[in-house]
């Protein structure tokens, strides 16, 4: 399995790297122009990148062994709306974010579909109670995967930002996995690193690519439905714990959510006032101003892997603890979310 993961980061690098040498080819659809509210690049880049992290996960997916192919391969084949949707937005920019959330959620069913699993427990009493509904059961699966989808969307803002958070996030729950016994799983969460880190190294800290929305809903898709299958393969992994795991991300969409309803934006409006975004504007461009444009794009993404890291790190040690433990620390996490966001 270790060549497996060796060859899959290897696709993924090469063709993402390809994708930047013949940009000239494909630039007329793929590059992210520098207009618009939340952006803060200052070229146009091609933002196709999940091109090569399905090229990472497929070439995994065909080397690795038939227990972890049980895994991989469904969620391939239901990642595919969700990639497809995010890709063709990419490439047209033409598809409005509630028919990409639409066809996460697609995939959510869709991975129910092949596999016959659902998210049936959250540990609080009366909603569990609905969720033994397997029609309840199914609708919130894919509502969660979704969500989490476009949770990684949201921070995909600076270089390396969405992939190298992903990659925290995936170090925690791999880590879950195996202290469960859990080889397959665990491999599939290495699987999916794979295929991230070789888009990473192509796009930090340069951000010679981006990830888009194509990567960032597969990505985010394949995170949740993996994160998915450790609640229901191992029920003493409480939801509570996962989403302390993915805290940051998390907090950061539904922070936004309400941010924008309190302004009376639409819920799907891009804006400039994410955490990442006031990071790069009240503390970036105050202490090192004079470093070029992308290295203090750059710059922004390892203070928010760090804020991201410590609710990961705590949800590897609180596995086992008891369910309002890992609740209460996300809690907190959001408390202390909110505190730095409101300073800055």
């Amino acid at each position: 399995m270790t060549q497996a993961l060796l060859y899959g980061l290897a696709a993924s690098f090469a063709v993402s790297l390809l994708l930047v040498l013949t940009k000239h080819w494909h630039g007329r659809f793929s590059m992210d122009h520098t207009q618009g509210v939340q952006k803060f690049h200052t070229k146009p880049t091609p933002r196709i990148g999940g091109v090569g992290v399905a090229a990472g996960l497929v070439t995994v997916s065909a080397m690795a062994p038939e227990d972890v192919n049980a895994l991989l391969n469904p969620m391939l084949l239901a990642a595919i709306p969700a990639f497809a949707a995010g890709l063709w937005e990419d490439l047209t920019k033409r598809i409005g974010v509630v028919t990409r959330l639409t066809a996460t959620m697609l995939s959510g069913l869709l991975a129910w579909w092949l596999t016959g699993i659902a998210l049936d427990h959250v540990h609080i009493p009366l909603v569990d109670d609905v969720l033994a509904l397997t029609p309840a059961a199914v609708c919130f699966t894919a509502f969660a995967v979704a969500g989490v989808a476009n949770a990684v969307n949201i921070i995909d803002g600076f270089n390396g930002l969405a992939s190298g958070t992903v990659l925290v996030l995936l170090a925690s729950l791999a880590s879950m996995a195996h202290a469960q016994g859990d080889l397959p799983l665990t491999l599939a969460f290495l699987a999916l690193g794979a295929a991230v880190l070789g888009f990473w190294l192509v796009n930090f800290p340069l951000g010679k690519i981006f990830l888009g929305d194509g990567g960032a809903y597969l990505v985010g898709f394949a995170l949740a439905w993996l994160c998915v299958l450790l609640m229901m393969r191992h029920p003493n992994v409480s939801p509570w714990v996962v989403l302390l795991a993915c805290a940051y991300p998390v907090t950061e969409v539904l922070y936004s959510m309400w941010r924008r309803r309190r302004l009376r934006q639409p819920a799907g409006a891009p804006d400039s006032l994410h955490l990442h975004s006031l990071v790069k504007t009240q503390i970036i461009l105050r202490h090192i101003p004079h470093w070029p444009p992308r290295l203090r794009n750059a710059a922004v993404s390892p203070l928010m892997w760090a804020g991201a890291s410590l609710p990961a790190a705590l949800a590897v040690f609180l596995v086992d603890a008891p369910v309002w433990v890992p609740a209460l620390t996300l809690a907190g996490c959001v408390l202390v979310y909110h505190l730095i966001y409101r300073r800055l």
